[in-house]
């Protein structure tokens, strides 16, 4: 397989419903099939099988005015970083395992809303990496072959989606974990602004930063999606509301200067990102230069700063207990965490709210900016070769996103000539989601409601 698979949209599937050409129970009993045929690929942890997929199936279509419900019948994946009650919690790690007793709010809204639970998807240990190799599961590779990397840490849900098994994922991102394993398989990946769906349920690489996120191969499904999963909750501190809708304005785009971008080296990615955004001019879409450095100077706070430390607040305690049980890189990491001071957080807090002043001015030239999600694409082989060099160089453009209280999405831009995946990263500031997914549905060709009007009401 070279590419992502053309499995059916969530607005296909209803369609397919509502005409009679196919059920949910139809719909599962396939999935079944393709699970069966792909066997052990990385792509899930638990996994239902087929019987129980048709016994939920089979629930949901028996439901009071069932075929009403948004998302009637539509398969699901959930990164195992989120509870689903019933079902182990694993964080990638067996020893750390639990069953959850409680379910996710934002999964238990859409199962509410009729959509079908298929597992939990594969992750980089602990949500601690950008590559998808740090397991001791299998590795998960992309859809596009050559041994490439799928990205993580939301490897699976990248993976689930791309290869067509279901329409979309529940995953997170903290540093880029739903973006980078988008790019590496050819989807849309959204990281929305913090707090906009809720993350209780969720167990924290970094609270501070966390983002519950999802991955769709269209901007349509993605709106669909947000509308069920996003809202206030008084459980989450960092809850807010969305921002207001996207009203048709012009949108201004910020481009980085070319001398700017750093793709390590690769001529053939460098290439193919240029002639994807030279396209822009021809979409309608007004550009201007902006520069990046504000947002590079963020970025490297992340892991050379004291964030590292904030992961220890959840598993230290399992990293004194069970060391051995945690993957090597990762539990360096972890332990990396341990030399920072209050002082350095301070320091590093200071730094970073300056930085944040320098980013705020910039947005009253550009309404988004427009970056590459990866400079660069890695085979499993090149990771565990240099395992910090290359994930360090795959967040190199998302590391800031979270630091910076940003939105942003990745979204698929065609291929270098060598046949890997190119994509590109709309950006905005805090709470422009909706002009974000805007300018994503028109990198994409895909018509969009505009104002305040619910993407509900117009399906």
């Amino acid at each position: 397989m070279n590419g992502p698979a053309a499995g059916p949209k969530i607005t296909e599937l209803l369609a397919s419903y509502r005409d009679g050409s196919s059920t949910p129970t139809k719909t599962v009993d396939l999935l079944a099939d393709a699970l069966d045929r792909r066997g052990d690929d990385g792509t899930w942890i638990t996994v239902l099988d087929r019987n129980a997929l048709l016994d939920a199936a089979a629930e949901v279509e028996s439901r009071p005015g069932a075929s009403d419900l948004p998302l009637y019948g539509i398969p699901f994946g959930v990164k195992d970083s989120i509870d689903v009650a019933g079902y182990p919690t694993t964080l990638a790690c067996p020893d750390y395992g639990y069953l959850a007793t409680s379910t996710a709010p934002a999964v238990q809204a859409l199962l509410d809303a009729g959509a079908l639970f298929v597992g939990k998807t594969s992750l980089d240990q602990f949500a601690t990496g950008l590559n998808g190799t740090r397991t001791p599961h299998t590795i998960p590779r992309s859809v596009y072959g050559g041994d490439m990397i799928s990205g993580g840490s939301s490897s699976g849900s990248a993976l689930a989606v791309a290869l067509g098994q279901v329409p979309f994922c529940v995953a997170t991102d903290t540093a880029g974990s739903g973006r980078v394993p988008a790019a590496l398989n050819g989807i849309v990946g959204w990281k929305p602004s913090r707090g906009l769906i809720s993350t209780v349920g969720l167990v924290p690489a970094c609270k501070s930063l966390d983002c519950i996120t999802v991955m769709a191969t269209c901007v349509t499904d993605l709106d669909l999606v947000f509308d069920i999963v996003s809202g206030i909750d008084p459980r989450d501190g960092w809850s807010r509301a969305r921002g207001p809708r996207y009203d048709g304005r012009d949108i201004r785009i910020g481009l980085p200067e070319i001398t700017e971008l750093d793709f390590f080296g690769d001529d053939a990615m460098s290439a193919a990102h240029i002639v994807a955004r030279d396209s822009l001019s021809n979409m309608g879409f007004d550009t201007t230069t902006v520069s990046l450095a504000p947002f590079l100077d963020a970025g490297s706070l992340l892991y050379q700063g004291p964030w590292v430390a904030e992961r220890l607040v959840e598993f230290d305690d399992f990293l004194t207990e069970h060391p051995d049980s945690i993957v090597p890189v990762v539990r360096d990491i972890f332990l990396g965490g341990r030399k920072y001071t209050a002082v350095d957080a301070f320091r590093a807090l200071q730094r970073l709210q300056d930085l944040r002043s320098s980013v705020a001015q910039l947005w009253d030239s550009m309404d988004v900016m427009i970056v590459p999600t990866i400079g660069t694409t890695f085979t499993v082989a090149e990771v565990q070769g240099d395992p910090i060099g290359c994930n360090t160089k795959l967040g190199h453009y998302t590391h800031f996103g979270n630091l910076l209280d940003l939105t942003a999405v990745a979204v698929p831009a065609g291929l270098t000539f060598d046949g890997r995946p190119v994509s590109l990263m709309v950006i905005g500031p805090a709470l422009a989601d909706d002009t974000v997914l805007a300018v994503a549905a028109r990198l994409l060709g895909e018509s969009r409601a505009v104002g305040a009007e619910s993407f509900m009401a117009t399906i």
